[in-house]
């Protein structure tokens, strides 16, 4: 048996409201919003009796989503936020956008903060790292044309 598909990439934030207007602003749309409590959520993710409010975004052409989680119970253990690109673990998230520079400038007024420079690669694309809300790592990516 093959995987059919991927389903989404799942990221934990302090602040789900704000991260919820950043993925807007690049261009994502909100498919939903829930709490998702109780034991048997738990007994899915090893947490036990959990509590986590989740929105679920995804790309404008359909085909990938990113579920955004902040957990209320139990609380975080771990931060990753300020682990650089090659750390051990998933950290970051890539997207590829019309206008490198306008989205960075658009998304600068939410506070995102250029990691370093905006990069051609092998005539390819273009290609930059920012810091999200609560400093998640994202990769923009701008095909030519």
């Amino acid at each position: 048996m093959a995987v059919t598909r991927m389903d989404n990439v799942g990221i934990v934030v302090d602040d789900i409201d704000t991260t919820v207007d950043f993925f807007q602003d690049l261009g994502l749309e909100l498919a939903g919003r829930a709490t998702i409590a109780g034991e048997w959520a738990g007994r899915v993710t090893g947490l036990g009796d959990q509590h986590v409010e989740i929105a679920m975004m995804r790309t404008p052409d359909g085909h990938s989503r990113l579920e955004i989680s902040r957990f209320l119970n139990p609380p975080v253990i771990a931060d990753h936020r300020n682990a650089p690109v090659n750390a051990l673990g998933y950290l970051r998230i890539m997207f590829t956008v019309d206008d490198v520079d306008a989205t960075v400038a658009r998304l600068a007024k939410r506070g995102a903060q250029m990691v370093g420079e905006v990069v051609v690669y092998q005539d390819i694309c273009r290609l930059c790292s920012i810091r999200g809300p609560g400093g998640l790592l994202i990769g923009l990516a701008q095909e030519p044309g």
